[in-house]
């Protein structure tokens, strides 16, 4: 809940009883109700009344319009229906879920490695959804990640998500959680800058602080902005996070957009990899399929049963290459300058498709099972094998994006320099050691020209800069000649 204001009083809901204030944003407040028909508890989301303008209300339809398309996901919050109340303000009726959020646990709970993964797996999947049907979050953190009855991520809060086609001239941070992208003039968003944020909420639980954040020192708005721009991670500090797992998610914190997972499915493969190779269940990766097309679906029971397409996501199918505070949870609106169509961001999705059918809620895609069907008195068993994606049925951009024919290998981690008199011993992890592993890096003097070079082990010792700052890029190269991504280590004095 915000400190900075008082709650609003609750609006009188036909067919609603209040039961109690859940929280307050920078525009709206988040209210208890229990419905009479039919009976259950709903969160009602209110804005306040000085908030009522044509901007927000505007804003307010399309966060209704956006959830209501993406809620049949079983890791998106469901909406019920929106109004206006008698008093004037809109309102949207969501599912409840009772459990704190991500943000509330995080600052009081150590989370266990497992857990992470698991709900990171489960909310990339719902990120892929959303943008298969041409919609950016823009504003993935921690408290926007709630937690349902039942334990399962529920992800929620789309009220500045931007749609393919759709207007929107204002522009969303959470800076401890936003790519470097955002802070551009204008801002700019992609399926990477999604992908930058669940990464960083990702990191932000299993360190306890947001990733730039940098304990003992100063972390105001512009410390922050500085780093995420930088690429400066801080450190996990945890003996139980794998290296393989603190290089996925530094790839995917990338401040360049282009060398980032290319999509939330494939930074949700990586993170099934680190599950498998942990030794743990590998959780289903839930992705809605709309290219089978209902006059294609076999009806032998004469509609009782219908099958829709699942896709299943392996995680050995192949990963595309990886090519502030004050209140931290704060998510801020800025105007969007005007621009030209040409330096609009390129839309996700050309046509969004159509809402999915009812179905059940937060069931899980069955993955290297048999899926048994009850058709009459007989039964039809359709094995799915683990991995198995459906071939494309005309409409190419609805399928699972390829993977890539070469894996990037994870870039070396943890770069840290120590000054030794005029020299600088830079050491790094590989994260993935494999047998004829070698690393290429790169210093360029303030005073020489730049030295490339290669060595053998995760360490080496370079010339100390007399401008003060002595810098190193490095990257790992397999035997193959496939190289990583570079990682940068530097050393003031």
């Amino acid at each position: 809940m915000s400190p900075k204001r008082a709650p609003s009083a609750p609006p009188e809901l036909p067919g609603y009883d209040y039961v109690s204030l859940l929280g307050s944003g920078g525009f709206a407040d988040v209210f208890l109700y229990q419905q009479l028909l039919p009976s259950r508890r709903v969160a009602v989301k209110v804005l306040l009344p000085d908030a009522v303008d044509r901007e927000l209300i505007e804003n307010f339809r399309h966060e209704a319009n956006v959830m209501a398309q993406l809620s049949t996901h079983p890791s998106i919050v469901t909406i019920y229906g929106a109004a206006v109340a008698p008093d004037g303000r809109p309102y949207l009726a969501m599912e409840y879920c009772p459990k704190p959020n991500l943000g509330v646990r995080y600052r009081r709970d150590k989370f266990a490695v497992p857990e992470v993964l698991s709900l990171g797996v489960q909310i990339a999947g719902a990120v892929e959804t959303a943008h298969r049907a041409g919609i950016l979050h823009r504003d993935i953190k921690p408290a926007n990640i709630l937690v349902t009855a039942y334990n399962r991520p529920a992800l929620t809060d789309f009220g500045i998500a931007t749609s393919a086609g759709g207007a929107d001239d204002t522009s969303g941070m959470s800076i401890p959680w936003s790519p470097p992208e955002a802070f551009q003039d204008p801002p700019r968003s992609s399926p990477a800058s999604d992908v930058f944020s669940l990464a960083a909420t990702l990191s932000t639980l299993l360190a306890g602080r947001t990733p730039f954040e940098l304990p003992g020192g100063s972390n105001t708005s512009v410390d922050l902005i500085d780093r995420i721009q930088r690429g400066e991670i801080s450190p996990l500090a945890r003996h139980d996070v794998p290296p393989r797992l603190e290089a996925v998610l530094a790839s995917a914190m990338d401040p360049d957009p282009s060398r980032r997972y290319a999509s939330a499915v494939a930074f949700g493969r990586a993170l099934q990899q680190v599950e498998a190779e942990m030794a743990l269940p590998v959780t289903p990766l839930d992705v809605l399929d709309d290219s089978l097309d209902a006059d294609e679906v076999d009806e032998e029971d004469g509609g009782a049963t219908r099958i829709r397409g699942v896709v299943s996501i392996d995680p050995h199918a192949g990963e595309p290459a990886p090519s502030a505070l004050g209140a931290p949870d704060a998510t801020i609106r800025r105007p969007r300058p005007g621009q030209a169509a040409a330096d609009a961001p390129a839309p996700v999705v050309q046509d969004a498709p159509a809402p999915a059918a009812p179905g059940p809620r937060r069931t899980a895609a069955i993955v290297g099972a048999a899926l048994v069907v009850l058709v009459g008195g007989g039964i039809v068993w359709m094995a799915l094998a683990a991995g198995d994606e459906p071939p494309p049925s005309g409409n190419p951009s609805a399928t699972v994006a390829a993977p890539a024919p070469a894996q990037r290998p994870p870039q070396p981690i943890n770069v840290v320099g120590e000054a030794a008199g005029e020299t600088v011993v830079f050491r790094w992890v590989n994260a993935q050691p494999q047998d004829g592993d070698t690393f290429q890096y790169r210093t360029e003097p303030s005073d020489a020209d730049p030295v490339t070079a290669i060595v053998n082990t995760p360490e080496v010792a370079v010339q100390r800069d007399p401008d003060g700052e002595t810098c190193v890029l490095v990257r790992l190269v397999r035997a193959d000649g496939r190289a990583s991504n570079d990682a940068t280590g530097c050393v003031d004095g």
